[in-house]
């Protein structure tokens, strides 16, 4: 089995550190539709990639290209993941400054609501082109009625994004691929989900980690259960034997 890395902290740059967090967005209106899809979606990274330090898994701040930006012109995702950047650098600044971080995250995730449905597919779709975003995907999980489509993926390519292919099987469910991630992106009955085509399965949620972590335990228990009767059944049977002999 192999060992995980220990995550260890890092120490900033004497040119970063010091510098004040920037302030958190401001709350959208219905931002409570959201939440469901995203409380089980970037732990689902984050678990994915504990061991890796130089993996951010955010969203939610701001994203921006330099910190004294007009905060008009930032955006804040609902998602974002980095690779090769000093994560605990991006925690501490409470945003993504890519001028800090070194690089555009690599993968972006919008998730529809009312207010901001339109937008995520219009003005904020060409923000993150202009931001380098390698990826930016969308989700809706009314199928359609706030964003362009029910899942939809962007692959930048030079300055401007092209679409990801997206097919619905027969089953309903929609799938998309995100080399970024290596993962596939699934609208399942409304709800997000990401699938390991390496490993044939889903990633797990918090929820299904404990229902299977208390399977674990339950198995555990029942072997331990069924281990204890059969040695007493064995002392049982020796007991009898030793009868039976001392009787001749």
């Amino acid at each position: 089995m192999a060992t995980a890395k220990v995550k260890t902290r890092q120490r900033l740059p004497d040119a970063l550190s010091g510098l004040e967090p920037l302030p958190d967005p401001p709350r959208e209106i219905d931002a409570m539709q959201q939440e469901p899809h995203l409380s089980d979606f970037r732990p689902m990274l984050r678990s994915r990639y504990a061991s890796r330090p130089d993996v951010f898994v955010g969203g939610e701040g701001y994203l921006c290209r330099y910190r004294g930006q007009p905060r008009s012109s930032m955006i804040a995702p609902d998602c974002v993941v980095a690779f090769g950047v000093d994560a605990d650098a991006v925690l501490d600044a409470n945003a993504y400054v890519i001028d800090e971080a070194g690089k555009p995250p690599d993968f972006a995730l919008e998730v529809a609501s009312k207010s901001t449905g339109r937008n995520d597919y219009t003005n904020k779709r060409d923000a993150y082109a202009r931001y380098g975003v390698r990826e930016y995907w969308r989700f809706d999980p009314t199928g359609g009625d706030y964003h362009d489509a029910a899942l939809a993926g962007d692959l930048l390519v030079g300055d401007r994004y092209e679409p990801i292919q997206t097919h619905e099987g027969a089953d309903g469910v929609i799938r998309g691929y995100s080399a970024v991630l290596e993962l596939e992106l699934r609208w399942e009955d409304r709800i997000l989900r990401l699938y390991d085509p390496a490993a044939g399965a889903y990633l797990r949620t918090l929820l299904e980690s404990e229902d299977d972590l208390a399977d674990a335990q339950a198995a555990a228990e029942e072997h331990r259960a069924a281990r204890l009767a059969a040695e007493a059944e064995a002392r049982r049977l020796q007991a009898e034997l030793d009868r039976l002999r001392a009787g001749r």
